[in-house]
């Protein structure tokens, strides 16, 4: 049974840093493709960044790009989304997300390719 936890979330003033983790189980992330998306009340679940099963390649949303980054720890089997230069609109809960299979080449960041979420920690960013 595959099971996404993610957790670093919390409150932070605009210009600050966070670093979200996403601890896997059931998969090994550095077969899968592995992605966060992020989701405000009353707004569709938008793609913020994704690396691909290989760790040779990433892609960004372009509001994000510059200032997050997504990186991968094979031995913990975990996910990480450092974000820094915070801004209030980056305020939303984050979710970590994997593909159904393995090695796909397809690293998107459409909500329908992914099939396996996290249950979200919440990004507040407010002074």
């Amino acid at each position: 049974q595959v099971q996404l936890v993610e957790s670093g979330g919390g409150l932070v003033q605009p210009g600050g840093s966070l670093r979200l983790s996403c601890a896997a189980s059931g998969l090994t992330v550095s077969t899968y493709n592995m992605a966060w998306f992020r989701q405000t009340p009353g707004k569709e679940r938008e793609f913020v960044a994704a690396v691909g099963w290989n760790g040779r390649s990433t892609n960004y949303a372009g509001s994000v790009k510059g200032r997050f980054t997504i990186s991968r720890d094979n031995a913990k089997n975990t996910v990480y989304l450092q974000m820094n230069s915070l801004k209030p609109e980056d305020t939303a809960v984050y979710y970590c997300a994997t593909q159904r299979n393995p090695r796909n080449i397809r690293i998107t960041g459409t909500v329908a390719d992914y099939v396996y979420w996290g249950q979200g920690t919440q990004v507040t960013v407010s002074s």
